[in-house]
């Protein structure tokens, strides 16, 4: 815990210096937007990369949603999303979009139910109970059922999800829907859903901020920001029948049992995955890169970049609990990097 404070406060602080370093380093310089549920990697990765190369790179993390927007837009150089765009979407981009898959994260499922400790266990049936209000009290006999020693309050139940668009939304309501034909009839999913029940936060962030400040509280964030704010999240049943938490042995497990089924634009979703050792809830987060630019020393930059996370950048992952990609997975990305044009 003690490491994941230190390496996350390092990357934070990466995140303050780039602004300075844009200043001293007109010209050489980056600008993307999009997913918060990287966030803590991308900084790490950033300031390293400034450091190394001096190069900066000012990352907005506004959501997925945003990002693919700003992209769009052509208002960044680059976008990140958790959610792969859609055919629809890249066809509005007139450069055209290529996906760099990064590392895989897990969802943590994090609640705040006073006397409980860390690993409550959920069913798919559970969870979507909670979800779509049916499930209204923390002592359900559905959850005092497959909770045996744990003592329920009799509590009500709130669920916090995502206000804005949101990649790490995409994957929690890919799953519900993958687990459910009831929850692909309510919500579907997406980015951005209609919400049975519940209460929104902006990001990651706001999400964490609900849970801490309301007893009573579940909600979906990505995993480092469950660990970064003390919060206690489950351990889901998994395609295989077992109950597993949400680590990054259990995210590299999901990973490595999608790659047999992955295309070769890397637009992907891995939850339900199968494996006994699989956490159910986890997915890719790419950067979205246009295919040409204007700018050669923009595109320059950039495959400059995209050299050197896939190169240095994925060890220093698992420190900030995200899995890095497969070995055989970033030899075919790093033969995309061939495509970008400038």
């Amino acid at each position: 815990m003690m490491r994941f404070k230190k390496t996350l406060m390092g990357a934070m602080a990466g995140t303050v210096l780039m602004g300075a370093s844009m200043v001293q380093a007109a010209g050489n310089s980056l600008n993307g937007a999009g997913a918060t549920f990287p966030y803590p990697i991308y900084s790490k990765w950033f300031y390293e990369y400034n450091k190394a190369n001096g190069t900066a790179i000012n990352y907005q993390s506004i959501g997925s949603g945003g990002g693919i927007q700003q992209l769009t837009n052509g208002t960044v150089d680059f976008g990140a999303s958790d959610a792969p765009m859609t055919d629809e979407q890249i066809a509005k981009v007139k450069t055209g979009v290529l996906h760099f898959p990064t590392v895989s994260g897990a969802v943590a499922l994090a609640y705040n139910i006073p006397g409980v400790e860390n690993g409550l266990r959920l069913t798919p049936e559970v969870l979507v109970g909670l979800y779509d209000g049916t499930i209204t009290k923390w002592n359900d006999s559905k959850i005092a059922d497959i909770n045996p020693g744990k003592t329920l309050p009799d509590l009500n139940v709130t669920v916090a999800h995502r206000s804005d668009g949101s990649g790490t939304t995409n994957i929690f309501t890919n799953y519900l829907t993958k687990v459910s034909t009831k929850w692909a009839e309510i919500a579907g999913f997406g980015t951005a859903v209609k919400w049975p029940v519940g209460v929104g936060g902006k990001g990651n962030e706001g999400v964490a901020g609900l849970i801490t400040q309301i007893p009573g509280t579940i909600g979906y964030v990505e995993l480092a920001y469950a660990i970064k704010n003390k919060l206690t999240y489950a351990h889901m049943k998994n395609k295989s029948g077992k109950y597993v938490e949400p680590t990054l042995a259990s995210t590299t497990s999901a990973a490595n049992g999608a790659l047999k089924k992955m295309p070769a634009d890397f637009r992907m979703m891995i939850t339900n995955a199968p494996g006994e050792e699989s956490y159910p809830i986890c997915g890719f987060t790419w950067l979205l890169v246009n295919k040409s630019y204007a700018d050669a020393e923009k595109g320059k930059a950039i495959t400059d970049f995209l050299k050197w996370y896939l190169s240095e950048g994925e060890g220093m992952a698992a420190d900030l609990y995200y899995a890095p990609l497969p070995e055989s997975l970033v030899v075919k990305v790093k033969s995309q990097i061939k495509q970008v044009k400038f």
